[in-house]
C-alpha cells in the first residue's frame, strides 16, 4: 500500500469519529435535560439558584403587585432549574414537552393575573355603577326637597297675602262702624205742593222715581223726608204732615222702600234747616217737602263683598 493511501485512510476514520461524536451531543444533552428536569422537582438548597430565565423574571414582576394584595395568587416564586444544562439557557435541541414544562408557570401566573384584573375590572365597575346609583337618588332628594321647599314659599306667600287682606278688611270694619251712625247727604230733591193741597203730580212722581230708582237693593242708607206749609200752628203742622205722608207712602209703594228707612216730620211754618249759609233762613210760602237720601260706609263695605246682597 502506497503512503499517500494510508494517509487517505486515516483521514477518513477521524472524519467518520467526528461526525459519530456531533450525532452522538445531542442524546448526551437530552439525558442531561431529563436529568435536570429530575432534580428541578425537589426542593433546591444550592446557592446556584439565584439565577433565572427571563421570562420568569418578567412574570414574577408582573405577579409582585398582585402578591401583595388580599386577593393575590398563590404567591410562590417561579423555581428556576438548578443546572442550566449543557446548552446554557438555549437548548435548540428541547422537545416540545421540555419547553411546555418549563412555560407552564408562566402561563399559570398569567392566568392568575388576568382573573384578577377581571376581578378588579368588576369591583371597578360595580362601585362606579352604586356611585352613579347613589348620586341619581341624591339628585332626585335634592330636586324633591327643592319642590318642597318651593311648595312652602308658595304657600307661605299666599298666608301672607292673606293676612294682608284680612288686616286691610279689618281695617276697614273698624272705620265703618265707628262711623255706622254718621251718614253723609247724597242726594236732595224738594216737592212742590199747591197751597191746601197734599196730592203729588205728575213732575213730583217724575222726582221721586229718579231718586228712589238706584236705591234698590242697597244698604247704609236712610231717608228723611220734611214737611213744610204755610199758616200757623197745629193747622200748618198737619199740612205739613199730610203732605210729608204723602211722599213716604208713594215712596213704600212704588218703590218698596223699607218704611224703617224713612224718617216724618212735619216742620209746619218752621224755617228750612237746608238753608245756604250767609243767607238769612225764610218760612215757607206755599206747600213743600224736601227729601234728603243720606248714607254710611256701610254699603261701600257690603259693596265690596257682594254687590248683590239683598236691601235690609
Amino acid at each position: 500500500m502506497l503512503p499517500s493511501e494510508e494517509v487517505a485512510m486515516k483521514n477518513r476514520a477521524l472524519l467518520v469519529l467526528l461526525i459519530a461524536a456531533v450525532l452522538a451531543l445531542p442524546a448526551f444533552a437530552q439525558t442531561s435535560s431529563t436529568a435536570q428536569d429530575q432534580t428541578s422537582a425537589q426542593p433546591s438548597q444550592s446557592s446556584t439558584s439565584s439565577t433565572q430565565m427571563p421570562s420568569a423574571q418578567t412574570a414574577d414582576q408582573a405577579a409582585q403587585p398582585a402578591s401583595t394584595s388580599t386577593e393575590s395568587a398563590t404567591g410562590k416564586p417561579l423555581q428556576p432549574p438548578a443546572r442550566e444544562g449543557f446548552w446554557g439557557r438555549v437548548n435548540p435541541f428541547a422537545r416540545k414537552k421540555y419547553v411546555q414544562r418549563q412555560t407552564q408557570p408562566i402561563r399559570d401566573r398569567l392566568n392568575e393575573l388576568d382573573e384578577l384584573t377581571a376581578s378588579n375590572s368588576k369591583m371597578i365597575k360595580d362601585v362606579d355603577t352604586r356611585a352613579q346609583q347613589g348620586i341619581q337618588l341624591a339628585s332626585a332628594k335634592a330636586n324633591e326637597a327643592d319642590q318642597h321647599a318651593l311648595d312652602a314659599t308658595n304657600k307661605a306667600q299666599a298666608a301672607q297675602q292673606t293676612a294682608t287682606q284680612a288686616n286691610t278688611r279689618l281695617t276697614t270694619v273698624e272705620q265703618v262702624v265707628g262711623n255706622i251712625d254718621q251718614y253723609k247727604a247724597t242726594n236732595q230733591t224738594e216737592i212742590r205742593f199747591r197751597p191746601g193741597q197734599s196730592v203729588l203730580s205728575k213732575n213730583a212722581k217724575a222726582a221721586l222715581d229718579d231718586m228712589a230708582a238706584p236705591l234698590k237693593n242697597q244698604r247704609g242708607y236712610i231717608i228723611e223726608v220734611q214737611g213744610f206749609s204755610s199758616g200757623r200752628g197745629q193747622a200748618a203742622i198737619a199740612t205739613s204732615q199730610k203732605m210729608a205722608d204723602s211722599v213716604v207712602r208713594y215712596l213704600v209703594l212704588n218703590h218698596d222702600i223699607p218704611v224703617y228707612r224713612i224718617f216724618v216730620v212735619g216742620m209746619g211754618n218752621a224755617p228750612s234747616p237746608n238753608a245756604q249759609e250767609g243767607k238769612p233762613a225764610t218760612r215757607a210760602s206755599g206747600g213743600r217737602v224736601e227729601i234728603s237720601l243720606l248714607k254710611n260706609d256701610l254699603e261701600q263695605l257690603a259693596s265690596s263683598n257682594n254687590p248683590a246682597a239683598p236691601a235690609r
